[in-house]
C-alpha cells in the first residue's frame, strides 16, 4: 500500500510538460491570400463520329440496314449461333462455335475508316439479353472496301434468340 501511495505522489510532483509557443505573425508581414495557379485548359478533342438506335430484333435472319456514318454504309446485321454444316469439321455435326452477330459494312468515304462497334439485346420488356462488340483489331477499312465483323456473345446469351429488340452503337475512331 505504501508503495501505491509513493508513486501517487512522485506523479502528482512532476511538472506539466511547457506548451510550444505559436509564432504570431508582424502586424507588418500579414499578406493577402495566394490564389492558386489555374492550369490552361485542354483543347476539346474532336469528336468521334458516332450513331446508335433501337431497332426490331430477328433471330437468324439477315436484318437489313440503311446507315450511312460519314462514308461508313453499315447494310446489314445478322444474329445465330456458329454451326458446323459441312466441310472439313463435317464429323463433329452439332458442334457450336459461339454465338454471334455479323455485321456488313462498305466503306463508301475518301479515307479510311475505323470502325467499333456495340449490340445489345433486349426481350419484349426492356430486361438485357446479351450485349457484344467489336470492330478493326488492326488497319482499316479502305476506301471501297466491303469486310464482315463478328462480334461475340459470351457468358450471357442463352436467352438472345427469344429477343425483341436490339440496341446498335457504331463509333469511328480516327
Amino acid at each position: 500500500m505504501q508503495t501505491l501511495l509513493l508513486t501517487a505522489l512522485l506523479g502528482l510532483t512532476q511538472a506539466a510538460p511547457v506548451p510550444t509557443p505559436v509564432p504570431e505573425p508582424a502586424a507588418t508581414q500579414l499578406q493577402a491570400p495566394v490564389k492558386p495557379a489555374v492550369a490552361a485548359a485542354p483543347a476539346p478533342a474532336a469528336p468521334l463520329s458516332f450513331y446508335s438506335e433501337n431497332l426490331p430484333f430477328v433471330w437468324d435472319r439477315m436484318i437489313p440496314l440503311a446507315i450511312d456514318l460519314d462514308g461508313l454504309k453499315v447494310s446489314s446485321i445478322f444474329f445465330n449461333k456458329r454451326v458446323v454444316q459441312s466441310g472439313f469439321f463435317s464429323f463433329i455435326k452439332s458442334a457450336e462455335f459461339g454465338t454471334r452477330a455479323r455485321i456488313a459494312v462498305t466503306n463508301t468515304g475518301k479515307v479510311p475508316q475505323v470502325p467499333g462497334f456495340a449490340v445489345a439485346v433486349t426481350d419484349k420488356d426492356g430486361r438485357l439479353l446479351g450485349v457484344a462488340s467489336g470492330g478493326t483489331k488492326i488497319g482499316t477499312i479502305k476506301p471501297g472496301e466491303t469486310e464482315t465483323f463478328d462480334l461475340n456473345f459470351s457468358q450471357v446469351k442463352e436467352r438472345l434468340a427469344s429477343g425483341d429488340r436490339f440496341l446498335l452503337a457504331v463509333e469511328l475512331r480516327n
